[in-house]
């Protein structure tokens, strides 16, 4: 049994003595510091016109003074294809994200909590709900037809 013991001590030590270093570089920290265009698009605005915009929350709760409306929605259906041209296959789309608003129902922050790679970036969340000034004037004019 004290042979056990010594042997998980002496064990845990050899591991405890083991660590690794790292460093961290200019080029690791500016991703984490660049800002959220869903956030840029909507922080100070109305969160009437968001939802007006994309549909109603799921569910919302106080939170610090504020209020959290959970929101879902941009359902949406597209088919893959390969570089050639080939369709593999469809994929299912959404966005999920905590809404804050300060108690003038004015938008905090926008906190993306469920995404996915979109139709034509890394983020469908910010291709729906911040889409680029040139996506949104073929919006409008596609819906003016």
């Amino acid at each position: 049994m004290n042979i056990r013991m010594i042997t998980a001590a002496g064990l845990l030590l050899a591991l405890a003595g083991c660590s690794t270093t790292t460093t961290t570089t200019k080029a690791a920290i500016i991703p984490l510091l660049a800002k959220n265009p869903v956030q840029d698009r909507w922080e100070g605005q109305s969160a009437g016109r968001f939802f007006a915009a994309y549909g109603p929350p799921l569910s919302d709760r106080d939170e610090s003074g504020n209020r959290v409306y959970t929101w879902r929605g941009g359902y949406k259906n597209v088919t893959v294809k390969t570089k050639e041209g080939k369709t593999t296959g469809k994929r299912s789309l959404s966005c999920k994200a905590d809404i804050v608003t300060n108690q003038s129902y004015e938008i905090r922050s926008v906190r993306i909590l469920g995404d996915q790679p979109g139709v034509s970036g890394p983020s469908y969340c910010a291709e729906l709900l911040a889409p680029s000034p040139k996506v949104e004037k073929a919006e409008k004019a596609d819906s003016t037809d």
